[in-house]
Order: structure tokens, then C-alpha cells, then sequence
């Protein structure tokens, strides 16, 4: 089951993937008072762009409030990037780039084919980690670097 499967049956509310939205709008989150929904764009052709583009919407279902479609408004755009903090959480986790190290992937191609985004997420992904831990982070026996990426594990003497 790919990742973008996964996260449909994840998907609490109403969810149509294939609106016909405006470009450059891949997804859209809505919410009124009978329905809350969640519009994938048909010209999304591969699951890791649904799978990028759904995470980014689940996020705004679980984080904002209200229309934040002004992104003029700075409370609006914290909002926004909110929403896009947990789909790279939950599409990106540093468990799975140590998974990916140990899988043997050696490239941002490699590691976003592994995690099944796509390589301009998997970036977006490694910035927000480093705003929120700096340069690196140590999870059990393992250090992650983000920039640039890559993974030391340490062993036992």
C-alpha cells in the first residue's frame, strides 16, 4: 500500500481527488457549516504529488481556523505554515530518513522515491526540520544532518 493510500483511509472528512481547481492551487481545504472537505486538482498525476498535496490539506484540517486565504495577513500565514510543519511530519519523519540511511539511499532522489515524495518536499521538509532543531539532531543512536543531508550511526565499543 503507498503512502498516499495510506493517508486516504487516514482522511476523516469528505475528499475529492479530482477538482478542478484554478492553477497554480493543487489542493484546497474547505470548511462551511455542513461539510468539511478536502479538493485534490486533477492535474496531479503522481501519488507522490496527491500524497504531498493531501498531507499539506490534512494538516489544515488539523491546525487552522477559519479562511486564511489572505496570505497578506501574517496570522494567516503562520497558519499556513502550520498546516504545511504537519504534512512534513507526517510524510517526512526522522525515523523514516534514518530508514532511508540504512536502506542504503545516498541521494535526495533516492531518499524522496524511498519516502514517496516528491524531491521539492523532501526539501521543504529538511528546512523546516532545521528551523526547528538547527543543524542537526540525535535520535537514539543516530545523528541526522541537515545540510548537508545525511546520517552518522554510532556504535558501541
Amino acid at each position: 500500500m503507498s503512502k498516499y493510500e495510506r493517508l486516504l483511509k487516514q482522511t476523516p472528512i469528505l475528499l475529492r481527488e479530482d477538482a478542478d481547481l484554478p492553477e497554480p492551487i493543487k489542493g484546497l481545504y474547505m470548511e462551511t457549516r455542513a461539510v468539511q472537505a478536502i479538493l485534490l486538482s486533477r492535474s496531479l498525476r503522481t501519488s507522490a504529488d496527491k500524497a504531498c498535496i493531501l498531507a499539506e490539506e490534512l494538516g489544515h484540517y488539523h491546525t487552522t481556523a477559519g479562511d486564511i486565504t489572505d496570505q497578506s495577513v501574517i496570522a494567516n500565514r503562520k497558519q499556513e505554515k502550520l498546516a504545511r510543519n504537519w504534512g512534513y511530519e507526517k510524510l517526512v519523519p526522522l525515523s523514516e530518513l534514518i530508514g532511508a540511511y540504512l536502506a542504503g539511499c545516498r541521494n535526495a532522489f533516492e531518499i524522496a522515491d524511498y519516502l514517496e515524495v516528491t524531491e521539492a518536499f523532501l526539501q521543504e521538509s529538511i528546512v523546516h526540520y532545521q528551523e526547528k532543531y538547527g543543524q542537526m539532531v540525535v535520535l537514539d543512536r543516530f545523528t541526522l544532518y541537515f545540510d548537508p543531508l545525511g546520517v552518522v550511526e554510532m556504535f558501541e565499543r
